[in-house]
């Protein structure tokens, strides 16, 4: 897609001369994002993960104000306290808060916390480089392919660089890999008499792979036209919505579920969350605060 934007001059060679070390940057926090939540995701039970994830608003605020500078009203700061609540309140509908982690070391929690933190810090250094990028390019927007593919490209090496670790986490030896990338090819296109539990191979993870792209680049789009916390925000109301899509019937999935009065709550707050943080401000606040 690069390519193809670079052919016919959507992408300029000022675009692809950009320093790359934000892009390698961006690549490794990703990474590591992705190593640490995968590492504890392992580790806990379904409920808590969206509710630890949360916390990647609150480091983005941080973040947000640390690195780009940014002042936050009150308003915006209560509105994304409610977000965060609203989906805590949807997710943990119908659960048992009390036992969730019941028997689980302090080190996972943490380890996930950390991984919304890496996620954290790479969205607001790609909301820099989209800044920085007007003043090398004499104001003409970055494209934000540019910004996908090099991150993209940095993370898939350093999560590679970093497949020795997972396996020694979780017992495999590191020569014993080759075999799993051939079973995990023969479950994707669902071949082979040995893969069990692949069906729906390999449209679904195809129909996965394509959503999800477009999920981020869409989400890529939000942050290059407003800011790295309000695409978070739209990432968090997508949370209740995901949930209550995957309650109804579909193919490959359980028979759907009713939703507890928990989850219409949450949903409410979230809405309240949302309606906040975009509440119209005051001239003089709108010239300070973002």
């Amino acid at each position: 897609m690069l390519y193809t934007r670079y052919k016919a001059g959507i992408v300029t060679d000022e675009m692809i001369g950009l320093s790359k070390s934000p892009f390698m940057i961006i690549g490794f926090l990703e990474a590591l994002g992705v190593v640490s939540g995968m590492s504890s995701g392992a580790m806990l039970p379904g409920p808590a993960i969206p509710v630890l994830n949360q916390t990647f608003l609150v480091w983005q605020l941080s973040f947000s104000s640390l690195l780009l500078g940014r002042k936050y009203s009150l308003n915006k700061l209560m509105g994304c306290l409610l977000v965060a609540a609203g989906v805590i309140l949807a997710v943990l509908s119908g659960s048992n808060n009390g036992q969730m982690l019941s028997g689980i070391g302090l080190i996972w929690p943490l380890l996930m916390i950390a991984s919304a933190a890496f996620q954290a810090c790479a969205s607001i250094l790609k909301e820099s480089v989209f800044l920085d990028a007007a003043n090398h390019l004499k104001g003409r927007s970055l494209d934000i392919f540019v910004v996908n593919s090099f991150g993209s490209g940095f993370q898939a090496l350093f999560v590679l660089l970093f497949l020795p670790v997972l396996s020694n986490l979780k017992g495999i030896p590191f020569s014993q890999l080759p075999s799993y990338f051939k079973s995990g090819a023969a479950c994707f296109l669902n071949s082979g008499s040995n893969a069990t539990g692949c069906d729906g191979a390999p449209l679904l993870p195809l129909l996965y792979i394509f959503f999800n792209l477009c999920f981020n680049i869409s989400v890529l789009h939000l942050v290059k036209i407003s800011s790295a916390v309000v695409s978070s925000l739209a990432v968090s109301s997508s949370v209740p919505i995901s949930i209550y899509i995957l309650s109804l019937p579909l193919p490959y999935l359980p028979q759907g579920v009713h939703l507890s009065p928990f989850f219409h709550l949450g949903s409410i707050v979230l809405l309240m969350g949302l309606l906040l943080y975009n509440s119209p401000q005051t001239p003089k606040l709108k010239s300070n605060i973002e």
